[in-house]
């Protein structure tokens, strides 16, 4: 039988792959302390955890009609980003994929009442919310690493539904697994003629006082393993634009339990900002008891 052994909320911010000069010069001479964050927590966790499988929930990742999970064998090439090339060109990339973790997930989808599709396209593109964090934390470690995409059409409840699916998925394989919700908390840019202004990472930047309150809130929740809390206030939340709906963490939520999950979060950064967006890590380890399974319903697809 397959378990979580732990998950993050994880920011993959272009920042993290900019030269450490150039880091520097836009935060005021200062590292951000998401660089030394990731570090840490593969020290910590990545190079020490008994684990075989990394899931990364992508929040730049949209699909349309489905959730759309990669199921290739294997990942290799170079990757330049279409978005911000100056810092994320020509990066080399090779891991191990798990397509039998990706048709399990597929297998659960119906009866959670959602559609969860595996592709081993060798042209389907990579993007940087995975390939970020797997320079990061897994490169030289030789795990299998995967994504999921975030439905754009989804509701809140879809992308908990995808959760449960993939939970159910990784409790019927033989996996250990590491989830990764990869993305942001609030996200909203400052516009391009003042956005220069506001690089720097303190969180005076963040777009609005709005804005940081409600990531500050859902933070405390965080640490203190109140899951539930942050869930039953996603409809206020969403009024600050979290990345890609908050559907990187909600899909998360559903493979661990959601607000029957306890678990509290360990803070592997500060709280920052990002030209206006709210970024930090946060390591959910598990709990001595194990994460709460998914929900258990059996839906008729809706």
């Amino acid at each position: 039988m397959g378990e979580i052994v732990g998950v993050g909320l994880i920011a993959h911010v272009p920042t993290i792959m900019l030269p450490e000069d150039v880091r520097l010069d836009i935060n005021d001479g200062h590292e951000i302390s998401l660089v030394p964050g990731l570090e840490k927590l593969r020290k910590d966790v990545f190079e020490t955890a008994d684990y075989d499988t990394v899931v990364v929930v992508d929040s730049h990742w949209a699909t349309t009609v489905e959730f759309v999970i990669n199921s290739h064998e294997r990942r290799s090439g170079k990757f330049t980003s279409e978005e911000l090339p100056r810092g994320m060109h020509g990066v080399p990339f090779d891991y191990r994929g798990d397509p039998e973790l990706a048709r399990l997930a597929e297998s659960f989808a119906e009866k959670n009442g959602t559609w969860i599709t595996p592709i081993d396209d060798p042209d389907l593109p990579v993007m940087y919310a995975t390939i970020n964090l797997w320079k990061f934390l897994g490169e030289g470690l030789d795990k299998r690493w995967l994504s999921i995409s975030i439905c754009q059409t989804a509701t809140d409840e879809d992308m908990l539904r995808a959760g449960r699916a993939l939970g159910e998925a990784i409790a019927a394989s033989d996996r250990k697994v590491i989830i990764l919700a990869s993305g942001a908390l609030s996200h909203t840019f400052y516009k391009l003629r003042d956005l220069r202004k506001h690089e720097a990472s303190d969180p005076s930047h963040i777009f609005s006082p709005g804005a940081r309150a409600a990531d500050e809130e859902r933070l405390e929740w965080f640490k203190a393993g109140d899951h539930a809390r942050v869930l039953e206030t996603m409809p206020e939340f969403h009024k600050f634009r979290p990345e890609a709906m908050f559907g990187h963490w909600l899909v998360t939520a559903g493979a661990i339990g959601e607000d029957r999950c306890t678990a509290p979060g360990a803070m592997y950064s500060e709280y920052e900002n990002s030209i206006g967006t709210g970024q930090v890590h946060v390591w959910f380890p598990r709990p001595a008891e194990g994460f709460p399974a998914p929900k258990n319903l059996t839906l008729s697809r809706e």
